[in-house]
């Protein structure tokens, strides 16, 4: 134990040895395990880690007959919690997936569950291995972020009835959802009809803000019904207040592996679910680290839930705080916790007591994580607290569960046609029906080559009418390059001096043939001062790169096809989650997205929308603000 200079003795837990559940087995015996669950719903849990999805799979009505984890610590959790099968394995080994797939063949699979390991997908993740790339000389194809191939892999050979995917929304933030969709497209195209959604889970019950992604998927029947959303969120007051206090002074022992529990007389019906199968009289695992002396002063008597960092007095700050924020945050009684992440394994400065100078237990943070007080966890406090950080909160695990549950007779098969890919095989007939008209410099295709791209991009964000736009465009249709001869022509075809500005933008390439080869396309946008927008339109129209466009037009169709607010509130998650629904994957998918950026911009107008026209009329949910008889009209105009 040393003290150095961290202010408090530095030591480390004593390690917490877990033994095997009763009904656990071995890959040697897992056959016989089999053959004494026959009639049970089974699932397998893929990237397990302690076991949180698990835990929310049996909730809603599964046994848990095999989960699969590289972390020999979360394992010994999971071993120690669940019947059946903990296996440890890299899943990123081909041969590994082999022995999984064939250990399996035994089991009727209803479920495969899991969450391919999401670090490199948050914004936290990609920085972190950014700087371990250029000053560690780590691989910059982190191979982590590929393992969602990994798990495709296994569900394609094991062809369970039902899917249930999970990770952090910044999975598919980062890239446009392009493995989002990718995944979405190769289950649909094996019979599966899917559902993706964005979900904070207190809306299941859970007492933290975490926005989660969860992929579904089932071929026995289209029709995914989650439980009713909580309407009142479960206060960390209702969560954690009839755990002990703990009476201590600085830099001394903070907590311990067992103490006594008196259950007060108003209990909530959070904590009397947290409790069940507990010991009665005893808490396990509540247990912290030392606290510091000058942290102490500042969590006794310099904060509240609303205190940031910078208004402590200066004497007590050991950090910058214009570095350092949100360097430590008191969380508030009857608020929900800050997300439970596995950084707290680190530190517990995002999560102080609300009442008490010291940061959360194990226990505490396992009760936010929806943990019951009986799941205990292997190894030191620091692994436990990196466990439940990781994990899937059981409660959001059985809600999103909850919604791929068998249904009356319907049995698996493999004829599915979802929904979602009726609609968009729909969209993209009427976008190559358009492309072969005179629509065709709004769209990806053999005409749209980097110049035409170019001048679309330069003149989309001006007020020039569509037969202006469409004249202007007859020019330069069919070139390769900008020529001087057509440069001109186009300058003097602009309807104002908006437009000739933008096309006077060519310039530094008009004549230069090489900058528009195919392979020096990408500079175009550089060379010529694209903006953002204008880039991802040029982009967009080349049709090389699988990306979501996402305009105010885009999106007001997204919502409206899907009956939701989401062009109006939180754009950029649940509208994007909109709008990859109509765009999906594959060679096609610039297409759908170009098609409706066009119905967003000339039909699904904010008000009064030419619905008639509208190639999404039949599909569309939401109701257009105005009357019934716009859909009529604007069919008769």
């Amino acid at each position: 134990m040393t003290k150095g200079k961290y202010g408090v003795p530095l030591e480390r837990s004593d390690c917490l040895p877990l033994p095997r559940h009763p009904d656990s087995c071995t890959e040697e015996d897992f056959t016989e395990w089999l053959e004494r669950h026959k009639g049970e719903r089974l699932a397998v849990d893929l990237f397990s880690g302690a076991g949180g999805l698990s835990l929310g799979i049996e909730r809603a009505g599964w046994t848990v007959a095999a989960g699969v984890d590289y972390n020999e610590r979360a394992l010994e959790t999971h071993a120690a919690n669940f019947s059946g099968l903990s296996l440890h394995m890299d899943l990123g080994n081909p041969e590994n997936r082999d022995r999984l797939v064939y250990l399996l063949l035994n089991a009727k699979v209803d479920l495969v569950a899991g969450g391919p390991p999401c670090q490199p997908f948050s914004r936290a993740g990609r920085s972190k291995i950014r700087d371990l790339v250029r000053n560690h000389g780590r691989d910059p194809q982190d191979h982590r972020k590929q393992l969602w191939r990994a798990y495709l892999d296994v569900v394609t050979r094991v062809r369970p009835r039902a899917v249930l995917m999970e990770n952090v929304p910044d999975m598919g933030l980062g890239d446009d959802f392009a493995v989002v969709r990718i995944i979405e497209e190769k289950l649909e195209d094996l019979g599966y009809a899917t559902q993706l959604r964005l979900v904070d889970a207190w809306q299941y019950g859970v007492p933290q803000h975490r926005k989660r992604l969860i992929l579904l998927a089932r071929n026995d029947i289209e029709r995914f019904d989650w439980p009713p959303m909580r309407e009142q969120f479960v206060s960390l007051r209702d969560a954690i207040s009839d755990l002990p206090k703990l009476d201590f002074k600085p830099r001394q022992r903070v907590g311990d592996r067992e103490m006594p529990y008196e259950e007060p007389e108003r209990l909530s019906s959070f904590a009397r679910i947290m409790r069940q199968s507990a010991e009665t009289t005893v808490i396990h695992d509540h247990m912290t680290r030392r606290v510091r002396e000058d942290d102490w002063e500042i969590f006794s008597r310099h904060m509240d839930s609303k205190t940031l960092y910078s208004d402590l007095p200066e004497e007590l700050r050991r950090y910058r705080a214009d570095s350092f924020t949100d360097k430590y945050k008191k969380l508030d009684w009857d608020e929900l916790s800050r997300s439970i992440t596995a950084h707290i394994a680190k530190d517990g400065y995002w999560y102080i007591h609300p009442a008490e100078p010291r940061t959360l237990t194990v226990r505490e943070s396992a009760r936010i994580q929806t943990f019951p007080d009986r799941f205990r966890f292997a190894g030191t406090r620091s692994d436990a607290f990196k466990q439940i950080g990781n994990a899937v909160p059981p409660l959001l695990g059985e809600a999103a569960a909850a919604a791929v549950t068998p249904i009356g007779e319907a049995s698996a098969n493999s004829g599915l046609t979802p929904h979602w890919r009726r609609v968009r095989e729909e969209l993209n007939l009427w976008a190559e029906q358009a492309r072969e008209q005179d629509g065709w410099y709004q769209y990806p295709g053999p005409e749209m080559l980097p110049p035409q791209a170019a001048v679309m991009a330069l003149l989309s964000g001006s007020r020039v009418k569509q037969s202006e736009l469409r004249d202007i465009m007859q020019t330069i249709r069919g070139m390769k390059s900008v020529t001087a001869k057509v440069f001109e022509r186009m300058l003097m075809q602009a309807p104002t001096k908006s437009v000739r500005d933008r096309i006077s933008r060519l310039k530094p390439l008009v004549d230069d043939r090489s900058a528009w080869r195919e392979v020096k396309e990408h500079e175009v946008p550089s060379k010529l001062g694209f903006k953002p927008a204008e880039e991802a339109l040029y982009t967009l129209l080349l049709g090389d790169q699988d990306l979501l466009l996402v305009t105010q037009g885009a999106l007001r169709v997204g919502a409206r096809v899907n009956d939701s607010e989401a062009d109006r509130t939180n754009k950029l998650t649940d509208g994007r989650v909109n709008l990859i629904r109509l765009v999906g994957a594959g060679t096609n998918a610039s297409l759908r997205m170009a098609a409706l950026r066009v119905i967003g911009n000339d039909y699904c107008k904010p008000n009064q929308p030419a619905c008639g026209w509208c190639p999404l009329e039949k599909y569309c949910q939401g109701k257009p603000p105005g009357d019934d008889l716009y859909s009529v009209a604007s069919a008769e105009c």
